[in-house]
């Protein structure tokens, strides 16, 4: 497995499709999800500032099946954005190398702190970033793209 900065055409429109794809077939999130996920990745990839963000493209026998973006939130804090790993290459360590190199890009970069938001029914993304260190600093219901959830913010101090 390589994890690489996004710098290859198509490395942002394979995060908004693979996420659109995935979240469909697991959790029949529509074209709703995907259009936010292009929100995302539209803004982060047009204000890119690479000595304070970056994309994370991670392969597999040169295949991309996973990503995680690092963007500047508030002074001195980071946020983890769209964190994926396809279903083929689950159970690789990819998640867990993707967060490590995004904490790792985070410290390099100066952050103090690295939070994120995620949804309860995400559980092995959850389990990853406890492993991770992270812990849950706020939970609340939610309705998201048809599917009462958690929504949830989670955070590390670097």
């Amino acid at each position: 497995m390589t994890v690489r900065a996004a710098s290859e055409p198509g490395d942002l429109g394979w995060i908004v499709q693979a996420h659109g794809e995935v979240y469909a077939a697991q959790f029949g999130w529509g074209v709703e999800f995907e259009a936010f996920v292009a929100q995302i990745v539209g803004a982060h990839g047009a204000a890119v500032n690479p000595q304070r963000e970056t994309t994370l493209i991670a392969e597999v026998d040169d295949e991309r099946v996973g990503s995680v973006m690092v963007a500047p939130s508030a002074e001195g804090t980071a946020r983890l954005r769209v964190l994926l790993v396809t279903p083929g290459a689950r159970g690789l360590g990819v998640a867990t190398r993707l967060i490590d190199e995004a904490l790792a890009f985070a410290l390099r970069a100066g952050y103090r702190k690295v939070t994120l938001w995620t949804s309860s029914n995400l559980t092995a993304a959850r389990r990853r970033y406890e492993r991770a260190g992270f812990h849950l600093e706020s939970e609340s219901p939610a309705l998201l793209f048809g599917t009462a959830v958690d929504a949830q913010t989670w955070a590390i101090e670097l």
